[in-house]
């Protein structure tokens, strides 16, 4: 413990020139009391330690005694930062881990570049879970987490519905979507998803697995994503849009759905609409989903969903109607 906490002592130096014992003490969380004995403790193993009394004094360390990262330039420093996820990587226990690395990294940096990590953070923030998700993580997420750390073999309880089965999984790695976290294992001869909050209990094995070198997470989500959104979205809609309703059409679909429609949509009348070809769920989905458009688009096909849409306008001018009569 002390040993990591004199490593940290240095690379703060390295990084700052100069600290005060309080500013060490408040970074390091110990007492003043303690850093002196820690600076001692440097300077007798031969880290060239020192105090500047006075006003604007603090602990240095001698000039040139640091490790630099050679050939790196402001854009590759500044990017270098934005790589990091303090939020998931605290989720999954990795917060020490990803404090103590960028320490060490902004440590090396040569001086010119040494306010990259603040200029990248004034800049740049990501805010990884939706509006409305649950707040905090899922409770196995952590173990699983060290799982997917250490490929070992690890049996799930997975909830199903209303029932729960029990799978032996190979845990590959862990995927944030939009504030929900998923877990990749090969299962049952292959590479399965899990929902992480829906895992109930996780037991490890003491068994440990030999990873696929070549398995490609991202690759295998990007894929797995895909055929989802397809799976999904197994029926066809034909309608016509007004410009405001193509424009406006992203933000009340799935983004492949919006996609698909602009690729397949034909060319505008007179008033600028716009026959075209969507991908939806059902039609119970898609009438809760076009609703969102209002007059901005017309249902040509299927006939249950031209009649449902119209039978819920009828309803809405209706509703609209007996607002404007006269009470009593």
């Amino acid at each position: 413990m002390r040993a990591a906490r004199l490593i940290s002592a240095v690379l703060l130096l390295q990084s700052r020139e100069t600290m005060t014992a309080a500013e060490l003490a408040r970074e390091l969380e110990v007492s003043e009391r303690t850093v002196y004995r820690d600076m001692e403790a440097l300077s007798a193993a031969g880290v060239p330690v020192y105090a500047d009394q006075g006003r604007g004094g603090g602990y240095r360390l001698v000039g040139g005694y640091r490790t630099r990262l050679t050939g790196l330039t402001r854009d590759e420093a500044e990017a270098l930062f934005l790589s990091g996820l303090p939020g998931p990587a605290g989720d999954m226990g990795r917060a020490d881990a990803l404090a103590a690395a960028e320490l060490k990294v902004l440590a090396a940096l040569p001086r010119a570049l040494r306010d990259a990590p603040a200029r990248a953070n004034q800049r740049f923030h990501l805010d990884a879970p939706g509006w409305f998700g649950e707040s905090g993580p899922p409770p196995l997420l952590r173990d699983l987490a060290r799982a997917v750390w250490d490929d070992e073999t690890v049996e799930l309880r997975y909830r199903r519905k209303d029932t729960e089965v029990t799978r032996t999984a190979e845990p590959y790695g862990l995927v944030l979507k939009n504030g929900t976290w998923y877990l990749v294992a090969r299962a049952g001869g292959g590479h399965r998803t899990y929902r992480v909050d829906r895992v109930a209990a996780v037991r490890p094995t003491g068994e440990f697995f030999r990873r696929d070198e070549e398995f490609d997470l991202a690759g295998h989500w990007r894929g797995q994503a895909a055929a989802f959104v397809r799976s999904v979205l197994r029926e066809e809609a034909t309608v016509r849009l007004s410009p405001a309703g193509m424009r406006i059409l992203r933000y009340a679909v799935e983004p492949y759905a919006a996609r698909q429609a602009a690729a397949a949509a034909g060319e505008p009348d007179e008033r600028g609409w716009v026959v075209t070809v969507l991908p939806v769920e059902s039609a119970l989905v898609a009438a809760s989903e076009l609703r969102r458009l209002g007059p901005e688009i017309e249902v040509l096909a299927p006939p249950e969903l031209r009649e449902r849409m119209a039978r819920d306008a009828a309803r809405l001018a209706e509703l609209y109607r007996a607002a404007d009569r006269p009470a009593g």
